[in-house]
């Protein structure tokens, strides 16, 4: 018992979904007759489920996939785990079974705002006894529990998307690696970031379309990229004035929804407070990039807003390859400025307004910039 306790002290310790993750695996690796423990990723393409592994023991070590969850070959239906599918689809706690002679396999998925995106998968060669599954079953409530609560303070209270705290941390902390397009896997010393989703597989207008082939015959395809964006609602003090606090609130969170459904489920959205978003897009060209920001623009633009009407937003961006965090989100910030001093309603890039000479480009040195 004094292990379990030991590493349930450690895994508490975390301040990062994924590093969490690795630590309860650990821990349940240790217990007798365990052969092997990993963590799948559950994710909706096109409206098919999908299963795949996210963190599994390989050569004795801890190692966890930063691949694209959509793209990723070992990814399976959720049909291949029947088992899991009726406990998913019952709200169950766990489920069991045994695929062949000498593995019996315990499933407990991690329910987080009514929906499961993460699932434990502990094998052993002999069949759970009542006593193991009270252990198990302990160890991965206080897990559940744990993820929770680093979810409640990483999110805003009202929109439920990440607070600017999250952005600051994952932002600064780890210098954009989380956000670099790796397809590999990493040992436990090279996880960074979190793998927490949004709740949300790939959506079909997403950013993952490319260039159509005539394109690519014509020129070099284009390099892909990471992306910060930063959104504003457009005289949304006016929808206070005018509606009330109320109004305006239902208008931040229906924002939040057109931006959740916007975006791909390894992209990451927060809001930074009052009326203003930021977007990180992963993995996508400059010319998907302008047809995605201008998608959800779009999207704004076209909903109906009770009792408010039409609402517009602006939003300014820029590749996250060059510069410091500061100086990024300075880049994308000026090119968002430029857009609501020009007509609002529209997708500014910030590369594109500094070659057409309406933008003088900042050279930054540590905390001062030199204009």
């Amino acid at each position: 018992m004094k292990p379990i306790l030991q590493n349930l002290v450690e895994m508490t310790g975390h301040r990062d979904h994924l590093r969490l993750e690795v630590s309860v695996l650990s821990t349940l690796q240790k217990l007798s007759s365990i052969l092997e423990v990993r963590a799948l990723e559950l994710f909706t393409d096109e409206g098919v489920t999908y299963v795949r592994p996210r963190t599994w023991v390989e050569d004795g070590q801890l190692v966890s996939t930063s691949s694209e969850a959509a793209a990723d070959p070992r990814r399976e239906t959720l049909e291949h785990y029947p088992a899991l599918r009726v406990c998913v689809e019952d709200h169950g706690d766990s489920a069991l079974a045994s695929p062949r002679k000498g593995r019996y396999v315990l499933w407990l998925p991690v329910w987080m705002h009514d929906k499961v995106s993460t699932c434990l998968e502990i094998t052993q060669s002999r069949p759970f006894s009542a006593h193991k599954l009270d252990v198990l079953k302990g160890i991965f409530l206080v897990y559940q529990n744990y993820q929770s609560l680093l979810d409640y303070s990483e999110r805003d209270a009202l929109t439920g998307l990440f607070n600017r705290k999250t952005f600051d941390e994952q932002f600064s902390r780890h210098n954009l690696s989380p956000l670099n397009g790796h397809n590999g896997h990493n040992g436990l010393n090279g996880l960074s970031g979190t793998s927490e989703m949004n709740g949300r597989g790939s959506h079909p207008n997403g950013a993952a379309e490319s260039p159509g082939s005539g394109d690519a015959a014509a020129a070099p395809p284009e390099p892909v990229q990471q992306w910060l964006a930063v959104v504003d609602i457009d005289h949304f003090k006016q929808v206070n004035d005018r509606f009330g606090h109320l109004y305006g609130d239902e208008v931040l969170i229906l924002i939040a929804n057109i931006l959740r459904s916007s975006f791909r489920s390894h992209d990451r959205i927060f809001r930074f407070g009052g009326e203003e978003f930021v977007v990180l897009l992963r993995s996508t060209t400059l010319s998907t990039a302008h047809k995605v920001f201008n998608r959800f623009r779009q999207a704004v633009q076209e909903y109906n807003f009770p009792q408010v009407g039409r609402v517009t937003v602006s939003l300014g961006f820029v590749s996250t390859a060059r510069g410091s965090p500061v100086e990024i989100l300075g880049q994308a910030d000026q090119a968002l400025y430029f857009a609501k001093e020009h007509g609002r309603n529209q997708v500014c890039f910030y590369d594109d307004l500094v070659t057409s000479g309406h933008l003088a480009a900042k050279v930054a040195n540590d905390d001062v910039e030199l204009f």
